[in-house]
């Protein structure tokens, strides 16, 4: 009978390809996560349907006009001149700046005209109107 030489063990084996995969696992777990976990802080309105509506990620500001005049700045009440304020100051700051104007759809169209004008006159010249996707979404 041999008996084994306990000098002589063998170091084991580290598979790090399982351990790798893991990681790899975490990683895009935790990447689709935080994509849900992003939401934009604003005011609840009733948003126009559009079948043909893009998202817009580079976004700086967005506006809400809520159908009673309100005006907000992602969820802060504000008024139009300190909003204008802040938007001519970001956009000296960041060329590619751009307002994302969320408009309740019982506001009246001139109102939107006007404060879509009140920004050309102030120098912002990139702006977008936020819709709901087609279903609502």
């Amino acid at each position: 009978m041999k008996l084994r030489n306990y000098r002589e063990t063998k170091q084991p084996d580290l598979n790090i390809i399982p351990m790798i995969d893991i990681m790899f696992f975490l990683l895009v777990f935790f990447m689709l996560s935080t994509m849900y976990m992003v939401e934009q802080k604003t005011i609840p309105v009733n948003l126009p349907q559009a079948t043909s509506a893009a998202i817009d990620n580079k976004t700086n500001f967005t506006v809400t006009l809520k159908d009673d005049g309100s005006i907000y700045l992602e969820d802060q009440q504000t008024d139009i001149q300190t909003l204008l304020m802040q938007a001519t100051k970001e956009q000296k700051n960041n060329p590619s700046f751009a307002i994302i104007i969320r408009a309740d759809k019982d506001i009246n169209y001139d109102k939107v005209v006007s404060f879509i004008d009140t920004l050309k006159k102030a120098g912002i010249t990139r702006f977008g109107l936020a819709t709901n996707g087609a279903g609502g979404n």
